[in-house]
């Protein structure tokens, strides 16, 4: 070859060769690509590799396709050339934004993803760091945050590090004023606002309406009655409300949501008038009775005493729960006190109107203890009816503190009826009338002056009772015995005595330790 054939191609071959250093951005052409890098052409000797991962979508890349791609190395420990493609894409954006964007201005940008302490934003290409205490962001989840795009203020730039940090806590301050301004100066009595849930507490909501807070108190959440606002409104949840009052000067707003529908209890004296019979489910259980909601918004009290014809007084919780479906008849309602009474016993006949029929006086009858006072046993009778044994009417001769020394709960017992008064709805009972009166016979075993050895039952300040056999007791006066000996004598103790009076009428023994 020539010596001029020779320099023509040499100098061909060296205009063809480009000249490229560390750091700069050129263009590439994409040659081939695998699951982990791009192969790209720059023109170079070789061509450059650039790791995959640093591309958005890469589904996107087709071979022949140009790309920007800064030169990271010429040749690496293997000999390559490595390319950066998301470096050359961040270095052009602060190529483009460096001369334009300054510390306090405000800028448009889209949240990337979520990093230690913070967020990474994309500005114009540029990634910026937002960190959490300037990002506004509470309460939002990261699906939200990353949806959309939003304003940010330059809190910090530097220009030759290419460090940029975000505020977007003054943006949503100055617009939370700007709306907070426009709101005020919007509001109006009556008027429909949506808003969000942003507190809850025992007496109500409070409801963000865009810049400006408004109490949704518990009585004006529901037509019902709620026994905390948790049941109607849930943190985060966004609703429409009324406006039924506001102060700007104190900063106060009320509002309503039960206002957004009609009034239940305005066409209540034609819906329910008193007789009706209606079925409702019981909302809430008291120990003074039920509340019944007989159709939304509309709630009646089921009083204990309007229950059963049994038992003048019951404990509801032993016979509702919560959820469960009843018929009940209006027996009153006051539309101004928003107020219904219920009955359920006025849908079965009234037992007590038969009850002499049902339960003659001095005739037997058979029953079940249900409960006690300290002055008598409450016993089940047939017909739903109830009566009770007095402590009196339980023993001829023994002295009966409680029910409970002769009765037990739920013991099936047989007993003589002894007054009947339907209007009182009282049944009086006895169980000593079952035998006959023994006192006679007693009068006749234990006549005056009879001395026995008697044991102490209990010692009171009147006097002592003492036990002459298994069926009679008696009572040591408190003059017929020494005190000091009285104060020593214990239940079980022996004592000496002497019979001074006996008296029939009154069922009683008197006895003397002055034998």
């Amino acid at each position: 070859m020539s010596e001029t054939k020779k320099s023509i191609m040499e100098e061909l071959y060296g205009s063809t060769l480009k000249t490229f250093i560390e750091g700069q951005i050129v263009q590439g052409t994409i040659v081939a690509k695998s699951k982990d890098e791009v192969v790209v052409d720059i023109g170079f000797k070789s061509e450059g590799f650039v790791a995959m991962e640093e591309f958005r979508d890469p589904s996107l890349l087709i071979i022949g396709q140009v790309i920007d791609v800064l030169i990271e190395t010429i040749e690496d420990d293997e000999g390559k050339l490595v390319l950066s493609h998301g470096k050359a894409e961040r270095l052009k954006g602060w190529q483009k934004i460096a001369d334009v964007i300054n510390e306090g201005d405000v800028v448009e940008g889209r949240v990337v993803r979520i990093v230690k302490g913070g967020y990474i934003a994309d500005v114009q290409g540029v990634e910026a760091f937002l960190p959490m205490s300037l990002s506004a962001f509470k309460g939002l989840p990261p699906d939200e945050i990353m949806s959309r795009s939003y304003r940010f203020l330059v809190a910090k730039m530097n220009k030759q590090r290419r460090n940029l940090i975000l505020s977007r806590r003054e943006i949503v301050q100055k617009e939370h004023e700007e709306n907070r301004k426009h709101l005020w100066s919007k509001l109006e009595k009556g008027q429909r606002r949506n808003g969000m849930v942003k507190g809850i507490t025992d007496f109500g909501a409070f409801i963000d309406l865009g810049g400006v807070d408004g109490l949704l108190h518990i009585t004006d959440m529901s037509w019902s009655r709620i026994s905390h606002p948790s049941e109607i409104v849930s943190l985060g949840q966004r609703l429409e409300v009324v406006i039924l009052d506001f102060d700007k000067e104190n900063s106060k707003v009320s509002l309503g949501l039960k206002q957004i529908s009609a009034n239940p209890w305005e066409a209540v004296y034609d819906k329910y008038p008193a007789g009706t019979v209606v079925k409702g489910k019981v909302v809430n259980i008291m120990p003074y009775g039920v509340f019944v909601e007989i159709s939304r918004g509309i709630e009646g009290l089921l009083h204990s005493s309007e229950i059963t014809w049994q038992k003048k007084m019951v404990n509801p919780q032993e016979i509702f729960t919560v959820g469960q479906q009843v018929e009940v008849q209006i027996i009153n309602v006051d539309k101004d006190a928003k107020r219904i009474s219920l009955s359920m016993k006025q849908l079965e006949d009234n037992p007590w109107l038969k009850a002499e029929q049902y339960f003659p006086v001095n005739t037997t009858a058979k029953g079940t203890v249900r409960g006690f006072a300290d002055y008598g046993a409450f016993v089940e009778l047939e017909h739903g009816l109830e009566g009770m044994i007095h402590v009196s009417d339980m023993s001829w001769t023994r002295k009966i503190n409680h029910p409970q020394e002769v009765l037990q709960k739920g013991q099936a017992v047989e007993v003589v009826v002894l007054a009947v008064d339907s209007k009182a709805r009282k049944i009086t009972l006895g169980l000593k009338q079952l035998m006959a009166n023994p006192w006679g016979q007693i009068a006749q075993k234990y006549p005056v002056d009879t001395v026995i050895d008697a044991t102490v039952i209990t010692n009171s300040n009147f006097g002592v009772f003492v036990k002459l056999d298994d069926e009679v007791e008696a009572l040591v006066y408190s003059s017929e015995i020494e005190k000091d000996e009285a104060s020593k004598l214990k239940a079980g103790d022996t004592l000496r005595v002497k019979v001074i009076k006996v008296d029939v009428d009154q069922m009683k023994i008197g006895v003397s330790t002055k034998v």
